[in-house]
Parts: C-alpha cells; sequence; structure tokens
C-alpha cells in the first residue's frame, strides 16, 4: 500500500508532504523536494505551504460564526451589509450565495478561462493587493453569469467579497477574525497570512516548472484577500479538521449545514456545500487549493476518521499524489491496526 505511494511520490518528483491518519494514529507521513531551490533548503514534515483555495473553507467559517452567533444572516444580501455594490453584482445576492458558488457575479479569476495558469496576469500589480478592499477594483466591470441562486460556478470574486462582509459585520481584519476563530481556538500556531514579499524561513517557496523552475511570487497577489493566501502545516491541517468536528470552531449543527450538498448544479461528481468540497460518496469533506506553484488537497471523513493531507510547492504536483490517495484509500480504512511512518528525503 505504502510502496505504491513511495513510487508514485519518487516517479513524479514531488515536492511538498504527503500526510495520512486514521483516529489518532498517523499511517504515512513523507516530505520530499525543496522548500528553497536556491538554497537548496528540502522541504520537512513541519515547512507551511500555502493552501491557495482551501482558505475558502476558512473564510466560509468564519462567516458562519458569525451567523452562529446572530451577528449575519445568512440570507441577508450583500448589499444589505456592504452597501451600494450594484456595481459588483446583483442586489438579490445573499451571504449564502457567495458561499455556495451560486452569486451568478463574474469572477476577477474565472479558471474555466485560464488554459494556462502559470502564464496567467492579473490586472493590477500584484503587490498592491495585500487586502480585501484592494481586490475591488478587479471586480468591477464583469458581466454577470446567470441569475443569483440558479447555477454553481465556482467564483473567486465572492470569497473577497466574504471577507469584506466579516470586517464590515465585526470592525475587525478578516485577518484577525480568522486567525481568533480559527487558528487560535484549535492551535494552528505555524498557519497564517503570510505576504509573498516577506516569507519567513519556514515556508516554502512556490515554483512554476513549466517556467523553468521560477518563484511564483509575480503571479499572485502579495497577500491573499479571502478567496486564497493562507498558509500552513500538515500538522495545522490535521488539528483544523480535528477540532472543527469536535465543535471547536463552530457548533456541530453550523457546521452540518456547512457541509450538506447546497446545489445540484456543480461541475463535477463532488458536490459543494458552504465552502467545502464533498466526496463522491458524500462521507468526506475535502478543501484543495490550485494555483501557479501551490497545489492542495486535505480531505477528512468523519465516518472511518481518515485524514489525508497533499502540500506541494510546485503549480501541479499534487494531484497525482491525490489521484492514488484516493485508489488505495479502502486500504487505508481496513488496515486494523495503523503503523507510524515518518519519513524525509
Amino acid at each position: 500500500m505504502t510502496s505504491r505511494l513511495d513510487r508514485v511520490i519518487d516517479e513524479t518528483g514531488f515536492s511538498g508532504v504527503v500526510h495520512v491518519a486514521r483516529a489518532d494514529h498517523v499511517v504515512y507521513a513523507r516530505a520530499t523536494g525543496l522548500a528553497d531551490r536556491a538554497h537548496e533548503i528540502p522541504n520537512t514534515l513541519d515547512t507551511q505551504f500555502a493552501i491557495a483555495s482551501g482558505t475558502k473553507g476558512l473564510t466560509a467559517l468564519a462567516v458562519m460564526s458569525l451567523v452562529a452567533e446572530g451577528t449575519l444572516g445568512l440570507d441577508a444580501t450583500v448589499q444589505s451589509v456592504l452597501g451600494d455594490v450594484t456595481d459588483l453584482l446583483d442586489p438579490a445576492v445573499t451571504v449564502r450565495h457567495l458561499l455556495a458558488h451560486t452569486s451568478g457575479m463574474g469572477d476577477y479569476l474565472d479558471e474555466s478561462m485560464i488554459t494556462d495558469v502559470e502564464d496567467y496576469v492579473l490586472g493590477v500589480p500584484v503587490h498592491r493587493l495585500a487586502l480585501p478592499a484592494d481586490f475591488v477594483p478587479l471586480l468591477r466591470g464583469l458581466p454577470a453569469k446567470s441569475q443569483a441562486g440558479t447555477t454553481f460556478a465556482y467564483c473567486n470574486s465572492g470569497y473577497v467579497l466574504l471577507a469584506l462582509v466579516i470586517e464590515r459585520v465585526t470592525g475587525r481584519s478578516y485577518y484577525d477574525v480568522v486567525h481568533e476563530t480559527i487558528f487560535a481556538t484549535v492551535g494552528m500556531q505555524a498557519t497564517a497570512f503570510h505576504r509573498l514579499d516577506e516569507l519567513p524561513g519556514s515556508a516554502a517557496i512556490g515554483y512554476l516548472p513549466k517556467r523553468g523552475w521560477r518563484s511564483n511570487h509575480l503571479h499572485l497577489p502579495v497577500r491573499g484577500g479571502g478567496d486564497g493566501g493562507a498558509y500552513s502545516t500538515a500538522g495545522d491541517i490535521t488539528r483544523f479538521w480535528k477540532g472543527l468536528f469536535a465543535g471547536r470552531i463552530i457548533p456541530l449543527a453550523t457546521l452540518t449545514e456547512m457541509v450538506r450538498p447546497q446545489h445540484d448544479a456543480a461541475p463535477t461528481s463532488h458536490a459543494y456545500g458552504l465552502g467545502f468540497w464533498l466526496t463522491k460518496d458524500r462521507n468526506g469533506v475535502f478543501l484543495e487549493g490550485s494555483d501557479p506553484g501551490i497545489s492542495f488537497r486535505s480531505t477528512f471523513e468523519p465516518p472511518t476518521g481518515l485524514l489525508y493531507t497533499v502540500l506541494s510547492n510546485t503549480t501541479s504536483g499534487a494531484w497525482p499524489v491525490v489521484k492514488e490517495l484516493e485508489a488505495i484509500r479502502p486500504e487505508f480504512v481496513l488496515t486494523a491496526e495503523p503503523a507510524d511512518r515518518r519519513s524525509q528525503q
């Protein structure tokens, strides 16, 4: 079982961390590749990796914590919270629509139209995108895709607006709210919203294999604005899932609503809830992210306790490993006595 996984990691030149746990047992953990190619610094099990759109789950949880405490209505219109936003989206769009990707609004980063993610250039200099409000000019003038509530269309713009909703309702920084609501609550001490131009030595630099292993610094916002930007470790992602399903971040009744399929029109067999993807059999919940120099997937199955996370500092390095993990998943589930396996190279 693990030999198959090792073979895929080795044959694809995977750079990152693979971590598999069942209940409280680590059954597989391996770090490979380089966090900093220029200085030949290897990835370790404690390296911080960007999780790209995995951040959307964090944003959604911060929003739903406000819903749970009664300071924000899930079906409140975005306009009632932010004021006049008719230049950005239909006044009928609600917070729920944004969370479920059914707002119909145009997307500043329309992934369905991008043929080469490593060659895509944002409409403003990336060093100017350091706060959620900085993204607003990118959201203006985009034609709507559909009527609110009718169609699932993955939308980064919606999660930028959700970050602004959080700031408006709380009167605080989006980053501070997410840190207090999630990171501090479940002990994610190594998770943060780093600036790309101020990465600590503990964080992996993202690389573009198709572009001669250049770094991704010129391809992404200098700091994410609600739809991406968080950095985390395999250990912290494990703490996240355990804390979330123990009811430490939001009430379990609220979490149940978040992991319920919200719309039948998702373009894949993976349904979507509110900020979270659902596996084909609906027994698992996962977060996923992909950007230039970043690929990430973490899946948790409450019924079996199986949790597997793949973090990579290359554009598509995670996907062959994820595919293999999905193929051998039944063997991990049936393992009676998980045996710890930790390695780095």
